[in-house]
């Protein structure tokens, strides 16, 4: 069972090989792209978890791409990979909150390991915090639909110690 869906997209071929290799024991499902164009054609039809983008690749940018992709998937973690000239982009990114984290080239990789499990247990934790917050809207819907039908059924009334009081209606 896979630990979760990775993007990564890179025009450097042997780079998305290198992350794959340092990740095969990890048990993540790992999608590569040497395209960022065809990453964004492939994220319409999928979700997935954590997206990996370089950051000087022909064409797009990793930042304009992690961006249009965040509009196809607001609830992807997304990280730029970016050499040491790129390091002003990726702190302004991340402080804009477009960005989960950056890592430089060439990466360490205990870091990257570490920074995607991070990562990926954000991921969880917001979609359980989604799923949560619809839960609550729905119980929240039916207590009005059920205040509709029995004025006062959601009233609950308590003595000076606060005890609830409960009322025999016979």
């Amino acid at each position: 069972m896979s630990k979760g869906t990775i993007v990564l997209v890179d025009d450097e071929e042997n780079v998305i090989n290198s992350i794959r290799r340092s990740l095969r024991k990890e048990g993540y499902q790992i999608l590569g792209y040497t395209d960022a164009r065809q990453a964004l054609e492939a994220l319409k039809s999928m979700e997935v978890d954590l997206i990996i983008s370089d950051q000087r690749m022909p064409g797009m940018n990793g930042m304009d791409f992690l961006i249009a992709a965040k509009k196809l998937c607001p609830n992807t973690i997304r990280i730029l990979l970016t050499g040491y000239s790129d390091m002003e982009v990726a702190i302004k990114a991340i402080n804009e909150g477009k960005l989960y984290r950056f890592l430089s080239k060439p990466w360490d990789d205990t870091e990257l390991k570490v920074t995607i499990l991070n990562a990926m247990k954000l991921r969880k934790i917001l979609v359980e915090n989604r799923n949560l917050i619809a839960q609550v809207q729905k119980q929240q819907d039916y207590i009005q639909s059920l205040e509709a039908r029995y004025p006062g059924i959601s009233q609950v009334k308590r003595d000076s110690t606060g005890a609830i009081i409960v009322e025999d209606s016979e």
